[in-house]
């Protein structure tokens, strides 16, 4: 299908453990090495990602408003977890009880509040990838334990 819109501005990113989303688990005192990732959001991966992921998605024009009325692709958190050797991400959504809040007046079903969290989660995933396999240079340090038993 595809979505022909104007990128958003990539999100500043912020500290924030990681570990304190429902969706991630990293190592404590890591070094999640948010200011290069947001350089590389600046310089282009923001921009290269989106591209790609709009050529595929399902979002409507009319879901994309949504988002960036609430001004979801703003909320985007990238993170590099030096464990797994990856980008690690949180990709915001809109909650369950978006019907209570009265969150969005455009928002009427849970078919376009499970689209737009979907959607959002794949695009955090194209991020992830196209930092990881054209931007990232850099190896894990992550040094396991040598008293780690066999399986």
């Amino acid at each position: 299908m595809g979505l022909s819109v104007e990128t958003p501005a990539p999100p500043e990113l912020e500290f924030v453990d990681p570990n304190e989303y429902d969706d991630a688990s990293v190592a404590a005192d890591a070094d999640y090495r948010r200011e290069e990732l947001e350089a590389f959001l600046h310089e282009g991966a923001w921009e290269r990602s989106w591209n790609e992921w709009a050529e595929h998605t399902d979002l409507t024009v009319e879901e994309f408003e949504i988002a960036r009325d609430l001004d979801l692709f703003a909320e985007f958190d990238f993170f590099w977890d030096d464990f797994a050797d990856r980008v690690g991400y949180h990709a915001p959504g809109i909650p369950e009880d978006w019907k209570e809040r009265q969150y969005h007046p455009d928002l009427q079903s849970w078919g376009t509040v499970s689209s737009i969290n979907a959607s959002l989660t794949e695009l955090g995933q194209v991020v992830c990838d196209v930092l990881k396999e054209e931007y990232i240079d850099w190896e894990a340090e992550y040094e396991p334990p040598e008293d780690l038993p066999d399986f």
